[in-house]
């Protein structure tokens, strides 16, 4: 039996949050936040599961980054104006649709919109894998509140590479070779 806290393939969804053009004037470590969400959005893929993007008033900040675009051609998007997802009324129908109890979380800003729907999916009963080093914030205080509080909370902290290899489970297979490029 493995433990609950390592995210399991079968059980697990990656939600990406408002990884938007916006987003990037604001945030200085975009770059390495983004290369760490396509690790996770391409490992996911390769592994067949679903991935779920939101996208915070798309007018105001623009579409998801456009170099995320090409490796979410099977995600699901869903349009938001609340900084929690949840408070949107049919994003709760679209996570249960999923059939999935773990949420692996990433996105922008980690103490905004990602914070605000992460505490209400964690009320509503996910497990949630807040992968710190694929969120960010504008200032580095408020992406260690964030972190703090996810903790304090009762969500997984955990790191890319950790998520990804958990999902792999074991080496010496198919899956893992195709994943392996992904992380090197």
């Amino acid at each position: 039996m493995r433990h609950p806290m390592i995210a399991d393939r079968d059980r697990s969804m990656l939600l990406v949050v408002d990884v938007q053009e916006a987003m990037l004037k604001a945030i200085s470590v975009w770059e390495e936040t983004v290369r760490r969400v396509s690790q996770l959005v391409r490992a996911a893929t390769v592994l067949n599961i679903p991935v779920l993007v939101t996208e915070h008033y798309k007018k105001g900040l623009g579409a998801t980054i456009s170099q995320l675009d090409p490796m979410l051609k099977q995600a699901s998007f869903f349009q938001k104006e609340h900084f929690s997802a949840c408070l949107e009324g049919d994003f709760p129908q679209t996570v249960r649709s999923f059939d999935r109890s773990q949420i692996i979380l990433t996105g922008m800003e980690s103490h905004v919109c990602v914070f605000q729907t992460g505490m209400d999916l964690i009320q509503s009963g996910y497990q949630v894998h807040l992968v710190r080093n694929a969120v960010a914030s504008r200032f580095k205080e408020d992406w260690i509140t964030a972190v703090d509080l996810f903790r304090d909370a009762g969500a997984v902290i955990t790191s890319t590479e950790m998520v990804i290899f958990q999902w792999v489970r074991r080496s010496n297979t198919d899956q893992f070779r195709a994943v392996l490029p992904i992380v090197k």
